[in-house]
């Protein structure tokens, strides 16, 4: 093999890599564009965490703000309110509650709860049937919410206990940042 031939060779590997190199370079550039406009706006990330001020709520209000397009319940509750959920026999209840994103488990109050006295208790305020939006404060049969469009009534807790709705009011994930500031998402 002469000097010659293994030159060309040389050039030739440069030349094919080169090629290889930039067309992977345009290939990226141009479907970057497509990959990134599926990523969500700046707008809808904005609104996929917030944070709610709950210091001017007192014992047995209901604050409801909307967050990602539905309402949302958030309450401090009474004593009388606490003890008639954790009253609740759990053979009783139709919803065994298991996909609650901050306490997987069965649907008992503590489960429910923000906080460990079970004083606060944020829910996504849909009903589980056809999605109305149920009243509260000591609404219905067992003292939390009723649907009045269907007739879904459910307890101190949001757990469903008579009527068409499936399933408990939703808990989302939620969390305390500070003694007054509750961050939903």
């Amino acid at each position: 093999m002469s000097h010659a031939e293994d030159h060309d060779g040389s050039r030739r590997d440069f030349l094919y890599y080169a090629t290889a190199g930039a067309g992977a370079v345009t290939i990226g550039a141009a479907a970057w564009p497509l990959i990134d406009q599926m990523n969500p706006s700046a707008d809808v990330q904005a609104l996929s965490s917030i944070r709610v001020d709950v210091s001017s709520v007192v014992e047995g209000q209901q604050l409801t703000i909307k967050w990602l397009g539905k309402p949302v319940f958030i309450r401090l509750r009474t004593e009388a309110d606490i003890d008639l959920a954790r009253s609740v026999d759990l053979d009783d209840l139709v919803d065994t509650d298991s996909r609650n994103p901050n306490k997987p488990g069965p649907a008992t109050d503590e489960n429910r709860t923000l906080d460990d006295e079970g004083k606060w208790l944020v829910m996504i305020g849909v009903c589980t049937h056809l999605g109305c939006v149920p009243i509260g404060n000591g609404a219905g049969d067992y003292g939390g919410w009723f649907c009045p469009c269907h007739g879904s009534h459910y307890d101190a807790a949001g757990r469903i206990r008579k009527g068409p709705a499936p399933e408990n009011l939703y808990i989302p994930v939620a969390s305390f940042v500070d003694e007054t500031t509750i961050k939903l998402g």
